[in-house]
C-alpha cells in the first residue's frame, strides 16, 4: 500500500474531509488532494503533524511498517486537546435553496462559518442563526444581526433586544430605534431612565416635544402627578401616525412609570 492510500484510509476512518484536514494543518485543500493522489508529498513538518493527529508512527505513515516497540503515551498538548476535543461539524444532507437545513460548526481554525437554514456556530449565517456572531432573519448571539428579530449582547434588527440594541423596536441597556426602551433610550418614541425622543419621551429624565417623567423637558410636559386622561390624550395626539398597539404601550408606560 502506497503512502497516498494510507493517508486516504486514515482520513476516512476519522470521518474528516480534505478541507477539514487542510484546516487542521494550515494548508490548502489542493495540497491535501495532491498528497492523496500521489502528485506530491508533505514536508517533514506536515508528516509529523499527520502522524500525531492520526496517532500513528512516522515509519508506518511513510513506509507502512508497524512500530516494533510499544508506543509511549504521547503527552497531551493544548493543540491536540483543541483539535480532538473541541472541533465539531455537522451538515445535514437535505438542503433548501442550496443551503443545508442544519449546519453546526464549532472550533475550526480561522473563520469557520456555519451556513444553513438553521446555523449554529462561532460564526453563523442562516434563516435562524445562533452563534458568537450571528446573522439571519432570526438571530441570537453575542453580536447579533437579525432582519426580523435579534437577541444578543449587541443586537441589530427589526425587533432588537440586547445590552446595546438598535432596531425599529429596541429594548436594552442602551436602545436606539423607532421605539426605544432601556436604561438609556433614543428614538422617535423613547422610554427609559434617560429618554430622548423626537416625538414622545417617557422616563426618569425625559427630553422630547412631549415629555413625561420626573424630570421632563419639552414643549409639553407632564410630571408624576399628571391627570392620566390628559396624558393619554396628549400621547394619542402626538403618536397619531403610530400603530394602535404602540399608542397603547406608550399610554401604559406613561401611566405606570
Amino acid at each position: 500500500m502506497e503512502f497516498q492510500q494510507r493517508l486516504y484510509e486514515l482520513r476516512k476512518k476519522t470521518g474528516l474531509s480534505q478541507e477539514g484536514l487542510a484546516e487542521l494543518l494550515g494548508v490548502s485543500r489542493q495540497a491535501v488532494q495532491k498528497w492523496e493522489t500521489g502528485a506530491s508529498r508533505p514536508d517533514l513538518d506536515n508528516l509529523a503533524a499527520l502522524a500525531r493527529y492520526f496517532n500513528v508512527s512516522l515509519d508506518y505513515l511513510v513506509t507502512g511498517q508497524e512500530r516494533q516497540t510499544a508506543p509511549e503515551q504521547p503527552p497531551t498538548t493544548i493543540v491536540n486537546n483543541y483539535y480532538t476535543c473541541y472541533q465539531y461539524e455537522y451538515k445535514s444532507k437535505r438542503t433548501l435553496f442550496g443551503l443545508p437545513l442544519v449546519h453546526i460548526r464549532f472550533g475550526h481554525r480561522g473563520i469557520g462559518i456555519a451556513k444553513g437554514i438553521l446555523a449554529v456556530g462561532n460564526y453563523a449565517v442562516g434563516v435562524v442563526a445562533l452563534g458568537g456572531v450571528s446573522f439571519g432573519l432570526f438571530s441570537v448571539g453575542g453580536l447579533s444581526l437579525g432582519l426580523l428579530f435579534a437577541l444578543g449582547g449587541w443586537a441589530v434588527g427589526g425587533l432588537a433586544i440586547g445590552g446595546l440594541a438598535m432596531g425599529l423596536i429596541a429594548l436594552g441597556g442602551g436602545a436606539v430605534g423607532l421605539f426605544a426602551m432601556g436604561g438609556g433610550a433614543l428614538g422617535m418614541y423613547a422610554a427609559g431612565g434617560g429618554a430622548i425622543a423626537s416625538e414622545i419621551a417617557i422616563g426618569g429624565s425625559a427630553h422630547a416635544p412631549l415629555a413625561i417623567g420626573q424630570a421632563a423637558e419639552g414643549a409639553l410636559t407632564f410630571g408624576p402627578n399628571a391627570d392620566p386622561a390628559a396624558v393619554e390624550a396628549a400621547i394619542r395626539a402626538a403618536a397619531s401616525g403610530a400603530p394602535r398597539f404602540l399608542q397603547n404601550l406608550l399610554v401604559f408606560l406613561a401611566q405606570n412609570w
